[in-house]
């Protein structure tokens, strides 16, 4: 019934008028009734019922209210239960039996309904700070009953006067070995022969060091051993005699479970620190791999983005001893370092097979052959190679796994789409898988526009990918040096602020 106004009343009379109209006016107060004709059934309902308050008639057949009273107190309940009489008798006689018989108040009929509410108003404040002070009893019993630590009273001089059942099992003495002794037996040396003069020097006036405080102590057991505690002593005057209590705690798991935090932190940091080294020097490696000279041609324009510290995508551009320009852009499985490791292979193979000269079809022949014996089964290199004749305005290309490429005019419209009509390199072998690239021609201020699925999937708050239609309204309607810029910005304002779920890359080739 606490915290609230609801009480749940059971009111007692034999003449059902009253008893009706008393209902009706509990129950426009917001409180639950419950109704009983005479003193026996009252008794019999308070038993079944957790009854807040008893508005009970003296005046009744079978038993009176005098006697269910009695009976009702009677009832072994761990809360009070306020009985208020209500009779026309209003002789003081009849008011002291009636409080003698147990009864808590006294109504005279006709019942007065304001006095009555007020009546109900205190006896529920009453039930409510009763209910305060036996929850607060139910949790001080609580912790008593489960308590862990060590509580240990001693005297003046340092002999223990009691102690609980967790100090048995904490130092192995049984209480008769303990109590009658120096607690100083639960200390090692050297604060075991120096406990007494602790103890004088407070009670001579001296500062205290330890009362009212906790810090960590070195406990002794009974067989010898030591182990960490946390001691907190508490002075108190019982019988005008000074007394302290000491709280102790055996905190050994807890000190093994700090020392092996702490080695797992000093492992953990030197595991961090290495693979931190290892880490930067591979992205040293990967970066002079990556960053060659060839990248800075004037005619190509590159963007990498990364979905972790290291990319699967790779970019590649260099240019033959007799001007063929040769690009590659490559999407190798997964994410991260193992990504990146599996994209190195491809690029020392492009740059020394562009460096012969080499058609398009022996580079995507030898590139694959060293793939599908190198890789391991499930990994693979999606790549689209391209290979421009500058002086014919010739070019070839072949896609293998990779998005769609475009050939786009000066104004921005595709002139041609170069569609992935092959599977990606390290799959199948050459005897099965086209090598041949695709042969092509350009009008003048052309560009060839590269992309991995990374670019064409990338999603924003709302789920939405960039796909090819964001590509191309991107390009609509631009000049060839604009736009580079103008993918760049349309990407960004279509993740608003998100980070792209998979590796990024994008080439843009001028077509001379």
């Amino acid at each position: 019934m606490a915290g609230h106004i609801s009480l749940k009343v059971l009111a007692v009379d034999d003449n059902r008028t009253n008893l009706h109209i008393l209902q009706v006016f509990l129950k426009k107060l917001g409180h639950q009734v419950i109704l009983a004709e005479n003193g026996e059934e009252a008794v019999r309902r308070f038993a079944s019922e957790e009854i807040d308050v008893v508005l009970l008639d003296i005046m009744m057949p079978i038993m009176d209210g005098f006697e269910a009273s009695r009976q009702i107190k009677a009832m072994s309940r761990e809360r009070w239960t306020p009985i208020i009489l209500l009779s026309a008798l209003n002789r003081d006689e009849n008011l002291v039996e009636g409080l003698e018989a147990g009864a808590d108040d006294y109504l005279t009929k006709p019942i007065n309904f304001v006095v009555l509410e007020a009546k109900l108003r205190s006896v529920h404040r009453t039930l409510t700070l009763q209910q305060q002070s036996i929850d607060t009893a139910r949790r001080e019993q609580a912790v008593a009953d489960n308590i862990i630590d060590a509580i240990i009273t001693i005297n003046d001089k340092g002999i223990i006067s009691s102690v609980n059942r967790a100090a048995e099992r904490i130092f192995g003495w049984r209480s008769d070995e303990l109590v009658g002794n120096n607690v100083k037996m639960l200390v090692p040396e050297p604060h075991h022969s120096a406990h007494d003069s602790y103890i004088g020097n407070y009670t001579g006036g001296g500062q205290p060091k330890i009362i009212g405080k906790e810090r960590e102590i070195e406990a002794q057991h009974k067989d010898g051993h030591t182990f960490p505690a946390t001691l907190g002593v508490t002075e108190v005057f019982l019988d005008n005699k000074r007394m302290f209590i000491g709280l102790v705690r055996d905190i050994s798991e807890r000190k093994q479970a700090e020392y092996k935090l702490q080695e797992n932190a000093r492992l953990l940091q030197a595991y961090y620190d290495q693979t931190q080294n290892e880490q930067q020097l591979a992205q040293r490696l990967m970066e002079k791999q990556l960053h060659r000279k060839g990248l800075q041609d004037k005619r190509l324009r590159y963007k990498v983005i990364p979905a972790e510290n290291f990319s699967g995508d790779i970019v590649a551009a260099n240019r033959s001893p007799e001007g063929r320009f040769y690009a590659l852009l490559a999407d190798a499985t997964g994410h991260g370092l193992p990504a990146a490791i599996s994209a190195l292979p491809v690029l020392a193979i492009f740059y020394r097979l562009a460096r012969l000269n080499s058609s398009l079809r022996e580079m995507v022949h030898e590139l694959n052959q060293q793939l599908k014996e190198s890789m391991p089964i499930g990994r693979f290199v999606a790549a689209t190679l391209v290979c421009l004749d500058e002086e014919a305005k010739t070019g070839e290309i072949w896609v293998g796994g990779t998005p769609q490429a475009f050939l786009f005019d000066r104004w921005g419209r595709p002139a041609r789409v170069f569609e992935s009509d092959n599977l990606a390199l390290g799959i199948i072998g050459n005897e099965e898988l086209d090598c041949r690239p695709v042969s092509f021609t350009w009008d003048s201020e052309s560009q060839l526009v590269l992309c991995s699925d990374g670019l064409l999937e990338a999603s924003n708050n709302q789920g939405e990918q960039f796909e090819v239609e964001g590509l191309l309204a991107a390009t609509a309607n631009t000049s060839p040096n604009i736009r580079f810029a103008n993918i760049e910005s349309a990407l960004a304002k279509h993740l608003q602020d998100q980070v792209a779920a998979d590796d990024v890359s994008l080439m843009v080739i001028d077509c001379p």
